[in-house]
């Protein structure tokens, strides 16, 4: 049984939430954005960059 989940580049986060693409690596590397890396790259599935942004919402 195979789950398949969408993710989004580092880029495609940023250029999302209009930042520089280092905000979003510091965001992971802080913790903040949970993320997998492959080589050098990172991907962030759509749960995780939805929960980031629930968790970062002004009340």
């Amino acid at each position: 049984m195979s789950e398949e989940k969408d993710f989004y580049t580092a880029q495609q986060i940023a250029e999302k939430l209009q930042v520089n693409i280092m905000t979003i690596y510091r965001y992971i590397n802080a913790g903040k954005l949970s993320g997998y890396k492959f080589g050098k790259e990172f991907r962030i599935s759509v749960e995780d960059f939805e929960t980031f942004l629930k968790e970062n919402k002004v009340k």
